[in-house]
């Protein structure tokens, strides 16, 4: 489903600022495959993300989707295939435009353009019965502007519209970080839904560690550009938060006290 082989990606390459920030790194998603990311900053997590969307391009290595290689291909032309929910609430959806407009375009995506009405009945119907999946009420304001939303509101929306087209990869880039603890309870058990409800393929990055546990089939830790930890399923049932931090100590080389230290 997705293939990265040998990723390395460098900023302000010739200069005295110059960072690695992937480095020869690998990772392969099965078909339907879950996996949450958690690593300290700088490790490379949202540049990873980055890589596959096609908003950078690697200085070195393959991006394969589905055996095909997108490696050169740019962002626009490969967003068909790969939906993302960002960390802010406001980058996901059109703050001018109503529920049912922003829908509108999100169901759209991946058809042949033409000239035919954006809204109608039909599609009305189609869009009360997935905003009532997420159980906040929109189905019932479809003509509100999305900016009059909350938080939490637009950001369960932004999770529709990205996971109902069915792109071939998911990314979620801390996309309850920004969030009050009562509305990322809400939007985590909606992704872990809405995943499971489209058998989709995802990666998330995530600083909770628990979060990143509990979600998914699979979590991987990164430092330094590279991956230092893969657990699996069966691993993952017995993983705890601290588990993780007795790890990264170990990679790291240093004692660590604190879980935010991994944040």
């Amino acid at each position: 489903m997705l293939q990265l082989e040998n990723i390395t990606k460098r900023f302000f390459p010739g200069t005295v600022n110059e960072r690695t920030a992937l480095d020869r790194l690998d990772l392969s998603l099965g078909e339907g495959d879950f996996v949450t990311v958690i690593g300290s900053n700088g490790a490379g997590k949202s540049t990873l993300l980055n890589i596959i969307a096609g908003r950078y391009t690697p200085d070195d290595g393959q991006v394969r989707i589905d055996g095909r290689s997108v490696t050169k291909q740019a962002e626009h032309r490969r967003a068909a295939r790969v939906g993302r929910v960002f960390q802010d609430p406001m980058a996901g959806t059109s703050p001018h435009l109503t529920i049912e407009e922003n829908l509108a375009i999100a169901f759209g995506r991946g058809q042949g353009r033409g000239l035919r009405m954006a809204v109608t009945g039909n599609k009305r119907k189609v869009f009360r019965a997935e905003l009532a999946s997420l159980e906040l009420g929109l189905e019932d304001r479809l003509e509100m502007r999305v900016g009059m939303l909350s938080g939490g509101q637009r950001q369960a929306l932004s999770l529709l519209m990205a996971t109902y087209a069915k792109p071939a990869i998911l990314l979620l880039d801390e996309h309850t970080a920004a969030l009050d603890p009562s509305r990322a309870e809400l939007i985590t058990r909606l992704t872990g839904e809405q995943v499971a409800r489209h058998s989709l393929t995802a990666l998330m990055v995530t600083h909770n560690m628990q979060q990143a546990i509990e979600l998914g089939n699979r979590l991987i830790m990164m430092h330094e550009g590279r991956i230092v930890l893969d657990v699996d399923e069966a691993a993952k049932k017995t993983t705890t938060p601290e588990n993780l931090l007795e790890e990264f100590s170990k990679i790291k080389g240093a004692s660590l006290s604190d879980r935010t230290l991994l944040d």
